[in-house]
């Protein structure tokens, strides 16, 4: 009998003991799982001069429209997980980036209302040169703190004109891309009475966007911007795994000049 009680006993604390490594797995699990998103997404935004005051309020509303948005949620639900991380940044000289919401979880409609909301809330800024290189890297080393993995990380940048401040953007670009980051791009290239160069869509698509599956989609007219901002936030969500995406190869045409902001800034002061 006594044997019997030991050998229950030992089976009892083998079945604890097990119990309790189940639970720490589970627990271990749930932890990792909530820093897992499908995708870390970094939108950052041209605040510099060119940009007036109509255009930057455009802009805004039409961010805010898009995260609220039925495609926009829906997107992010088809993922594998359901949810994807967030950050939104307004951005000018090479040393001036503006974080105006931090890293995010967005995983369904009360959470994407609650970041609408607040970016609805937040003040618009103007500032001075446009350093699109400085965003890039500024926004690159947001994933490195941003407390969340996944196996996308994209790069969405908007803006009307060319790089004229900084680093080279192409030297930014490379060195992003090589970390595995897609560059999309939103050029707001509303034609010749308002365009800083004649041809801003080439020169995103040659010096600014990089990595699997880039792309940009061009605005032309004012009005049309909040809907490419919805399409473009919801293209960069319903990718598919990197693998399964081409990467775009750029081609740096004779007829794009990727340093022509600083040409024309240099041209400008003299």
């Amino acid at each position: 009998m006594r044997r019997q009680i030991a050998q229950s006993l030992k089976l009892g604390l083998i079945a604890s003991a097990l119990a309790a490594c189940g639970s720490l797995a589970n627990a271990a699990d749930e932890r990792a799982g909530g820093t897992q998103v499908d995708l870390q997404l970094v939108v950052t935004v041209d605040v510099s001069r060119p940009m007036d005051n109509d255009e930057a309020v455009v802009a805004r509303r039409g961010y805010v429209e898009a995260f609220r948005s039925p495609e926009f949620i829906q997107a992010i639900r088809q993922g594998s997980l359901g949810r994807i991380a967030v950050t939104f940044v307004e951005w000018s000289d090479p040393d001036v980036q503006i974080v105006v919401l931090p890293w995010t979880v967005i995983d369904g409609s009360a959470s994407a209302n609650a970041f609408a909301d607040r970016l609805e809330r937040a003040p618009l800024q103007w500032l001075r040169s446009t350093s699109i290189s400085g965003a890039l890297m500024f926004s690159a080393g947001l994933f490195e703190k941003s407390g969340y993995s996944s196996r996308r990380r994209t790069i969405d940048v908007s803006g009307n004109g060319p790089n004229n401040a900084g680093t080279p953007v192409t030297i930014a670009r490379d060195a992003v891309v090589e970390k595995g980051i897609t560059i999309n791009g939103l050029p707001i290239d509303l034609g010749p009475r308002e365009a800083v160069i004649a041809n801003l869509t080439e020169y995103y698509d040659a010096c600014v966007i990089g990595g699997p599956g880039a792309f940009s989609k061009a605005v032309t007219e004012i009005y049309e911007l909040p809907m490419a901002i919805r399409r473009k936030l919801v293209q960069e969500i319903a990718a598919t795994e990197p693998s399964e995406i081409p990467t775009i190869r750029l081609i740096q045409g004779s007829a794009v000049d990727c340093m022509i902001g600083e040409k024309l800034r240099r041209g400008f002061l003299r």
